[in-house]
C-alpha cells in the first residue's frame, strides 16, 4: 500500500482568485487519484492536527512538541509569529507572490505535520508515501517566506528524519521547474543531507548554479534550457544524479516534487509529458528504498494529477 497524506484543510489557504498557486490543484489531484485503476492500493491518512494530545503520537513526546522542535529547527521563532500574527490580522503578503490569508498559518503548519508524518510512515512500513499538501515550501528562506512558501517542508522534514533511529543520511530531490533555493540554503551546511535539483535556467529564483558544491560537495545542479524534454533528462539522472546518490547512500529519499516543468504548464518553458514523471520515479527507486514525495508547484491542472497519477502509479 502507497500512503498518502491529505486534509481537506489545505483548501483552506486561500491565496485568491487568480493566483496559480490555489485550492483547485488539490482538488484535481485528489480527483484524479480516486479514479485511478489501482485507487483501492492507496492508504489515504489525515495528517496528525495541530493541536494534537499526547495520546495521538508518539510516546513520550506530543505531536504539538515534535512541531515545534521540527519547525524551530529551521525557522526562528521571531520568523514563525510574524507569520501567526500577519494570519490572525486578517493576512496579506510576505512578497508579492506570496500570499497569507487569515487561516494560512495554521494550514501551513498542518503541510508540516504530513510532511513529518510522512517521514515516519516511511520509517514505520517501508513503503513510499506521498504528502498532497500546500503551501510549497521549497522556497522558503530560515527568515523568510516567497515564491509561493511559508515554511520550508523538505528541508524541516530532512532535518527531523536524521533524529529519527537508523537514519543517518538524508537525500533531498528536487525535480520542481524552478530551483528549491530554501531547501538548498537550509541543508546545504549539513554533511548529512545531499540536495540535487534540475530546473529551468534562467527561471524564477534565479538561483541554483552548475558550479555550487555545497560545503560538503553535497549539492548538485543541473540549469535546464528552456524546451528540454525527457531526452534530455534522462542522461542527467543516469550518468550523474543516480551515482551522486547512490554515491551518498542515503537512509531515506525527500522528493520535492513539483510538476512545473510539464509543456503544458503556464509558469515555464520545459517540455516534459505527465508519463515522464514515472519514469523520473524509477530512478528514484534505483537511488533508495525508502522514498517519500511531497507536492512542491504544477499550476496545469490536468497535467499536474495526471503527472501525480504517473509517479504514485510507477510506486503501485
Amino acid at each position: 500500500m502507497i500512503s498518502i497524506l491529505y486534509s481537506d484543510k489545505f483548501l483552506d489557504h486561500d491565496t485568491g482568485s487568480f493566483h496559480p498557486e490555489n485550492a483547485g490543484r488539490l482538488k484535481a489531484i485528489v480527483s484524479a487519484l480516486k479514479q485511478a485503476p489501482w485507487h483501492d492500493q492507496l492508504d489515504w491518512r489525515t495528517p496528525t492536527a495541530i493541536d494534537s494530545h499526547p495520546a495521538d503520537h508518539l510516546e513520550g513526546e506530543t505531536a504539538s512538541h515534535r512541531l515545534t522542535k521540527a519547525l524551530h529547527a529551521i525557522h526562528p521563532p521571531q520568523y514563525v509569529e510574524a507569520v501567526r500574527q500577519l494570519a490572525h490580522s486578517g493576512g496579506g503578503r510576505l512578497d508579492q507572490d506570496t500570499v497569507v490569508s487569515p487561516h494560512s498559518y495554521e494550514v501551513a503548519l498542518l503541510a508540516i505535520n504530513a510532511w513529518l508524518d510522512g517521514v515516519d510512515r516511511v520509517l514505520q512500513t517501508g513503503s513510499p508515501t506521498f504528502v498532497i499538501a500546500r503551501p510549497p515550501g521549497h522556497h522558503a528562506l530560515a527568515k523568510r517566506g516567497m515564491g509561493f512558501c511559508l515554511f520550508a517542508n523538505a528541508a524541516i522534514a530532512a532535518h527531523y528524519a536524521l533524529t529519527q533511529p537508523g537514519i543517518d543520511r538524508v537525500g533531498i530531490l528536487d525535480w520542481d521547474v524552478h530551483h528549491g533555493n530554501g531547501t538548498q540554503a537550509l541543508v546545504e551546511t549539513n554533511p548529512q543531507i545531499a540536495f540535487c535539483s534540475l530546473h529551468e535556467s534562467p527561471q524564477y529564483p534565479g538561483t541554483g548554479n552548475s558550479d555550487e558544491r555545497g560545503q560538503h560537495n553535497n549539492v548538485l545542479n543541473f540549469p535546464m534550457q528552456a524546451g528540454s524534454t525527457l531526452a534530455d533528462y534522462q542522461p542527467i539522472f543516469e550518468q550523474q544524479i543516480v551515482p551522486f546518490f547512490q554515491a551518498f547512500q542515503p537512509d531515506l529519499l525527500i522528493v520535492s516534487a513539483g510538476y512545473d516543468a510539464n509543456q503544458a504548464d503556464p509558469l515555464a518553458n520545459l517540455s516534459l509529458k505527465p508519463s515522464d514523471y514515472g519514469i523520473f520515479t524509477r530512478y528514484c527507486q534505483q537511488i533508495c528504498d525508502r522514498l517519500l514525495f511531497g507536492l512542491e508547484g504544477g499550476y496545469d491542472y490536468s497535467a499536474l494529477s495526471q503527472s501525480v497519477v504517473a509517479t504514485i502509479g510507477e510506486l503501485v
